[in-house]
Parts: C-alpha cells; sequence; structure tokens
C-alpha cells in the first residue's frame, strides 16, 4: 500500500567555504513556504550540524528541526542532551537529533576518541541522553563507554551525578540513528524513533532488514538527490561525482562503510572498483565506475514526468521522508506537489 512522503530539505554540512545565516534562513523559509515538513543539518569536520538549526530556529514556525548526522564522538552524551534541549525549547517543541557514530577515521583522527565497539557505545549514549532530558532523577552511568560520574585516571573524586538545571519542553525530543551495517539497522529499530539509511534503493527492498511490524511513528528518512533536468545521463553525473568519493576514499581500504553498503546492495564488484580506482589515484575513472543504474536507483532525476513516475516506487516503500539538498525553491514546490 502505498504511503504519504514527506519531505526534508537536507542543508548537510559546509565544504570548502561557511554558508550565511542570512542565505540558509532563506531556503529553510522557502522550504516551510512550500510544504516541507522539516530541515536537517550534516557534519563531518567542517560545520557543526546545530549551529545552522538554531540560526533558523526564529525565522521559522513550522518546519522540524533535525540533526542529520550529528557525531556522537563530538560531544558527550550529556552534551548532546543539552543542545537538544536548547535548540528545542528555541524552535518552541521542533528538534529532533539524529546522531550516529561516524568511521574510525574520523572518530579517532578528527575527534582523538576510540571507535571499537560502535553498538554497545551507542546503546549507552542513547540512554544516558534519554536520562538527561527525562530530568527524573540525577544522571548516573556505570559505563563503560561514558561513566558517571567519571572515577578513573586523573579523577580527583568530586564527580557527582546531576540533573540538567533547565527544565526541557519536551523530555522526548526523538532520536533517530544515521546507521549502515545490519546490526547497527536493527538497533536503530530497536531504541530510537527513527532511522536516517546513507542510500536506499526502493528497488531492492530486502538490501535492508527493515521489520515488518515497525510503529506507525517510526521515522525513516533518506537523502535522495533530486535533479530536473530533460538529460538523465548529465542529470546523474554529480550524483556520481558524490558517490565516487564516498564509495572510494570516505574511509579506509580495508573499513569503508559506504563500500559495503554498496556491495550489499547488489553491486560489490563495481563497489570495490570504484575503490581500487580511488585509492590509485585515479579520481575521475572511478567517478565514471560509479554504474548510472546503482546512481539512479537511490536518485530522483530526469525530467518532471520521470521524476513523477518514479516517486511512486519511493511512496511504496517503507520510507517516510524525503531529504533533498541543493534545491531551487521551484524545484521545492514540485516536489511538494508530487507528495501532496
Amino acid at each position: 500500500m502505498a504511503r504519504d512522503l514527506k519531505l526534508g530539505l537536507q542543508f548537510g554540512y559546509w565544504t570548502a567555504q561557511p554558508r550565511s545565516a542570512r542565505s540558509l534562513i532563506e531556503l529553510a523559509v522557502a522550504a516551510e513556504d512550500a510544504g516541507f515538513d522539516s530541515v536537517w543539518t550534516g557534519e563531518s569536520w567542517s560545520s557543526d550540524a546545530f549551529s545552522p538549526l538554531a540560526a533558523v530556529a526564529g525565522a521559522t514556525s513550522r518546519v522540524r528541526l533535525c540533526t542529520g548526522i550529528a557525531q556522537i564522538a563530538a560531544r558527550t552524551p550529556t552534551a548532546m542532551a543539552m543542545h537538544a534541549m536548547t535548540l528545542d525549547g528555541l524552535s518552541e517543541g521542533r528538534a529532533a537529533v539524529g546522531i550516529g557514530v561516524s568511521g574510525p577515521q574520523v572518530v579517532e583522527g578528527w575527534y582523538g576518541r576510540p571507535f571499537a565497539q560502535p553498538l554497545a557505545r551507542t546503546r549507552e549514549y542513547v540512554g544516558i541522553v534519554r536520562d538527561a532530558l527525562r530530568r527524573e532523577v540525577p544522571v548516573a552511568s556505570p559505563g563503560p563507554h561514558y561513566p558517571l560520574p567519571y572515577t578513573g585516571e586523573g579523577a580527583i573524586g568530586l564527580g557527582k551525578p546531576l540533573k540538567m538545571i533547565t527544565h526541557p519542553l519536551r523530555a522526548d525530543v526523538p532520536i533517530y540513528l544515521g546507521a549502515e551495517g545490519p546490526k547497527n539497522v536493527a538497533l536503530a529499530f530497536e531504541i530510537a524513533d527513527g532511522w536516517v539509511p546513507l542510500y536506499w534503493s526502493p528497488y531492492r527492498p530486502d538490501a535492508y532488514a527493515v521489520p515488518a511490524d515497525v510503529d506507525p511513528g517510526f521515522e525513516i528518512a533518506v537523502n535522495v538527490s533530486v535533479v530536473v533536468d530533460d538529460d538523465v545521463a548529465n542529470a546523474l553525473w554529480p550524483i556520481k561525482a558524490t558517490l565516487g568519493f564516498y564509495i572510494g576514499g570516505m574511509g579506509a581500504k580495508t573499513k569503508n562503510f559506504h563500500t559495503e553498503l554498496m556491495a550489499r546492495m547488489g553491486f560489490e564488484e563495481e563497489a570495490h572498483r570504484i575503490q581500487d580506482l580511488f585509492f590509485e589515484g585515479k579520481r575521475d575513472e572511478a567517478i565514471m565506475a560509479v554504474p548510472d543504474e546503482f546512481a539512479d536507483e537511490i536518485s530522483l532525476v530526469g525530467p518532471k514526468e520521470r521524476i513523477a513516475e518514479r516517486i511512486e516506487a519511493w511512496r511504496d516503500s517503507p520510507v517516510t521522508t524525503l531529504l533533498v539538498g541543493g534545491t531551487s525553491p521551484d524545484t521545492m514546490r514540485f516536489l511538494a506537489d508530487l507528495t501532496r
């Protein structure tokens, strides 16, 4: 049975140059006026995920403000709870916090934190965030990843469990998990309010193990590139360029979650070919090696009539929200008309 689809505007993270609050506000207001449900941000090792949402909170009144994805290595779980509480208060109850572990290169190379046991670390992290927001008792945790109070090396023994000073506007700010591996995806359905996959093909329903009894309120929000262009091959080119970078080089040769995901989605030979070319320094060839079929399945590109036809496959999938980035107000209105 076909589902209604919600739309989210994806700011993502900053690349080479900063973006002004004025430009972000303009886009967020256009998305809200078009009927979009939400605005999303990301972070890598550039802009943080919360500041842009705070910048647009006062200029909007309806769209939900969601991080997708805030990295758990970037801040302690109590700091994440403080961010969630603050954004939710500033926006009068419109915040949602998407979090994820990122990868070992970023976690250990940028944040200087251990990557081991990501599932156990995530479970413990989410539990502390929820405890802090509920504010029922002073927050304490035995660890081992986030012990509160801290009593390890360097501690002076004066730490004590604390309650957040501010009473959160909502104690149940939604928490989503960004997850790619099968065990991490299962964890999202177990402990979170939603899941943010990296890639999704509505034509390959078995690529992810989605439970049959998913709660109707559970969010599945997927990043989908939308390019209106009469030339499909031309529209796929920037998508293939991004895929070539992520699958080829966004991770180590021996541990790249994006490469592993593409392989599980039925493109194993092509995924490893892209990675090999990227590590050989042949980046243009790596991009050209991205199959048009793969780029097309996870996107909505081409003439408007083709997009309108292909969006029906997304309606028939478990996906609840399409996260769209880099679109014009005209494209926003076109998508809103298709999903309305």
